[in-house]
């Protein structure tokens, strides 16, 4: 068993209920993190409680143990003659909002009308039920390869444990 504070490191490769793979760290290093530290989604942290060296687990995670539920109040609209002034808005693009607090969170632009643009503010990976292929492959006492959730390459702001904020690891590294 894992035991709580210790660094693990694993291989995983999350789908969708329907089989589509949305991420995986099988080409790539494979993700490290500290157990209870909130580095990575609820789920998953709780799933690897019960793993020992070398095992290979499925999960299934629904999204109140994942990313959250999706939650239209995180979608706003901006005038599109302000946005204008700092970027091109293209439905799809991925931005970095500043909220009042400072931090950034990552979004992504949702709608561009001729008059405003509406920018969404929940995770990617919200409202959604999520599947993991999990191999323990290492339990040590600090982390070994880069203080922790290694693999993590999204802007999602690894290590922000706040998921209903876009952070965790994030749309595609758990």
């Amino acid at each position: 068993m894992v035991e709580e504070g210790k660094f693990i490191v694993i291989h995983y490769t999350g789908t969708f209920d329907d089989g589509e793979v949305f991420d995986t760290s099988k080409d790539r290093d494979p993700l490290e993190f500290q157990v209870g530290s909130g580095m990575v989604i609820p789920g998953l942290d709780k799933a690897v409680a019960d793993m020992a060296l070398g095992d290979i687990k499925d999960i299934h995670i629904e999204a109140d143990e994942a990313y959250g539920d999706y939650d239209d109040t995180r979608k706003q609209s901006y005038p599109l003659a302000d946005v204008k002034q700092s970027f091109d808005p293209q439905v799809g693009m991925n931005i970095a909002v500043q909220l009042d607090n400072g931090h950034q969170v990552p979004a992504t632009v949702s709608e561009v009308t001729d008059t405003e643009v509406v920018i969404d503010m929940n995770h990617p990976l919200a409202g959604k039920a999520l599947n993991f292929n999990i191999e323990l492959l290492e339990v040590n006492d600090e982390a070994k390869y880069s203080g922790g959730c290694s693999s993590c390459g999204d802007a999602s702001g690894c290590g922000d444990a706040d998921p209903s904020a876009g952070g965790g690891c994030g749309g595609g590294c758990c």
